[in-house]
């Protein structure tokens, strides 16, 4: 039976089985919110941060998921100011992922901070020397850019629609994307750089300290280059699991190509000047501090290695195959080379984050590693969870793909 609270014209599984889909999701929800309410009662001490690591598994894996949400952004940019059409089989999905990974970091966030009930701080009594403040109005405005993204595919709803005053709105907030979206650009333009500019000013550090064009350090520049190079290809990432899942196809081969093609492109251009940067980082900054490149891998866990891994394996092989048409339109090919381009951005943020905290700076201190508590894991987790869970009440309920009941009409 037709349920009115369904996109019109679309099969879904029943609710039973639906909510036995959301159920492990939930437990780690329930996981999540059990770690969190630890933290926020008892403190930090939750964690295994110290005095040597400020940062831990929480900002890893916040900066990881606003880089990998930057696919909302960029395509909406492409879709609405560039004028790219095919894209709008797609940018529902990305502004869904988008959504979910920003309130997901800012609900982190709220918990790193210790003391969420004066968040507020940041606004009103703002250090307009951080770059933290910056990043942190920013992502807020942004969250909010992408709340009104998200609106009218709400109001689409077919129960919702039939609300004369929530159609006009949905339907007037149609008009303005174009605004909203240029709006969102300009927001995680400057965010996404300064996530990274924050490392490059890090002169203490020389393992993240960087030189640069003016004010801005190289970091600026390549951490905005790896979140519009990598965001794309989770939202293709997305969008293939739950062509997989569903097993359904719900969006035209013309929008991936064109995503895999501008990520490739985006990527190419980032491996081009990461190993500049990296070059001039081993034969200038280093020296200049009065060390060597091994220097900063002699002992600990993150050796040489994750170099490799990170511009060879998850950079350079995914630029060559998503540059090449032939190989990029094989959706196995297509698949690996988004996993490699997401991994690739996730371990470029960890080793930002902890390798330079590990590193020791003076001759007489050691090198560290870091070991989080499960507390730690479970906030981390439930993002994973709560990412599931509103995607997975999106598809079921709002039309999110234009194209899904021309490619799989329903047959009584």
């Amino acid at each position: 039976m037709d349920s009115p609270l369904l996109p019109e014209g679309v099969k879904r599984c029943s609710l039973g089985l639906f909510l036995l889909w959301l159920l492990p999701w939930l437990a780690i929800l329930a996981w999540g919110g059990l770690a969190a309410g630890l933290c926020l009662i008892k403190g930090l001490n939750q964690t295994n941060m110290s005095n040597i690591f400020a940062f831990a598994l929480w900002i890893v894996f916040d900066l990881g998921v606003i880089a990998l949400g930057a696919g909302a952004f960029f395509t909406g940019f492409l879709t609405y100011v560039i004028g790219r059409k095919e894209l709008k089989n797609i940018i529902n999905a990305a502004v869904i992922i988008g959504f979910i990974c920003y309130s997901g970091a800012t609900a982190m966030l709220g918990i790193d901070i210790g003391q969420p009930i004066r968040g507020w701080f940041i606004f009103w009594h703002a250090n307009i020397h951080s770059m933290l403040v910056e990043v942190s109005f920013c992502i807020t405005c942004y969250l909010g850019v992408l709340i009104v993204e998200f609106i009218p595919l709400i109001l689409e709803n077919r129960k919702l629609d039939k609300v004369k005053e929530l159609h006009i709105l949905g339907h007037n907030l149609h008009h303005v994307m174009g605004v909203i979206a240029a709006t969102g650009t300009f927001l995680s333009f400057f965010h996404q750089g300064s996530l990274g500019g924050m490392f490059g000013v890090l002169y203490g550090r020389p393992f993240a300290a960087r030189e640069g064009f003016y004010i801005w350090p190289w970091t600026f520049f390549l951490f905005i280059l790896s979140a519009i190079a990598a965001g794309p290809c989770f939202t293709i990432l997305c969008t293939k699991l739950t062509e997989k899942l569903s097993r359904k196809k719900l969006v035209p081969d013309d929008a991936y190509k064109l995503l895999a093609k501008i990520s490739g492109w985006m990527l190419s251009i980032y491996m081009v000047l990461k190993i500049a940067d990296t070059l001039g980082w081993i034969y200038g900054v280093a020296p200049n501090a009065g060390l060597k490149f091994m220097d900063f891998y002699r002992e600990g866990p993150y050796g040489v290695w994750m170099v490799v891994v990170e511009i060879f394996i998850c950079g350079i092989i995914p630029a060559i195959i998503l540059m090449s048409p032939k190989v990029r339109e094989q959706q196995g090919w297509l698949v690996f080379a988004c996993l490699l381009n997401c991994t690739g951005v996730i371990l470029n943020r960890f080793v930002f984050i902890i390798v330079t905290l590990a590193v020791p700076v003076m001759p007489f201190d050691r090198f560290w590693s870091y070991l989080p508590t499960w507390q730690e894991w479970g906030v981390a987790a439930a993002v994973i969870g709560y990412g599931f869970v509103v995607f997975s009440l999106a598809y079921r309920y709002l039309p999110v793909f234009p194209k899904e009941t021309e490619f799989n009409p329903v047959t009584e």
